[in-house]
């Protein structure tokens, strides 16, 4: 499987960099430099991946035949090719890569999940704006059309009857907090 190559930061830090308050410079500072080193340091990965991969898997082949004619020492060429054939490099054996494939499945279930719910609250949200947006602007709104918009939050002297001005805090069954121990003495 071939790596991604990064060779820049898709990352606009001056746009971000004008965003930043005073007081956070510091902080987005430390962050661009912990992330400019991890780039830094995946390019040099890179550049170690490109080195292995451009040797091929085996060793060359050595042509021991042609040896064998021009060493004149007898069994020599024999020695060297049977320890040359004989030396076996030992790699660890890959017991996490399913691992990764699994967990990457998880996470590609979990995103889709979480994609799907924000594409419901998104729709949900972009009806309430289709809502507000289908209203007449508050300035020009009577009590009447205010009343029909928003039956919960208007006021209803026959029904829900108020004092003026209409406020929790002057209504009679509000209390304080601290009110409710001694309303209920009395």
């Amino acid at each position: 499987m071939a790596a991604k190559r990064i060779s820049s930061s898709s990352i606009n830090w001056s746009a971000i960099a004008e965003r930043v308050q005073p007081s956070q410079r510091l902080n987005f500072n430390q962050f661009k430099s912990k992330s400019d080193k991890y780039l830094r340091r995946q390019v040099i990965n890179q550049v170690n991946a490109m080195r292995v991969t451009a040797n091929p898997e085996s060793a060359p082949k050595i042509d021991w035949a042609y040896y064998k004619s021009r060493i004149a020492v007898p069994g020599l060429v024999d020695t060297f090719q049977k320890n040359y054939e004989s030396i076996k490099i030992p790699y660890p054996p890959d017991n996490l890569t399913s691992q990764v494939v699994a967990q990457e499945g998880q996470l590609k279930i979990e995103i889709q999940q979480f994609k799907a719910a924000s594409n419901a609250r998104i729709a949900e949200i972009e009806k309430s704006i289709k809502h507000l947006q289908s209203l007449l602007p508050f300035e020009e709104m009577t009590l009447e059309d205010y009343r029909d918009a928003f039956p919960d939050q208007a006021l209803d002297p026959i029904n829900r009857p108020t004092f003026w001005p209409h406020n929790p805090e002057e209504q009679l069954d509000y209390y304080k907090d601290d009110d409710k121990a001694g309303h209920s003495a009395h």
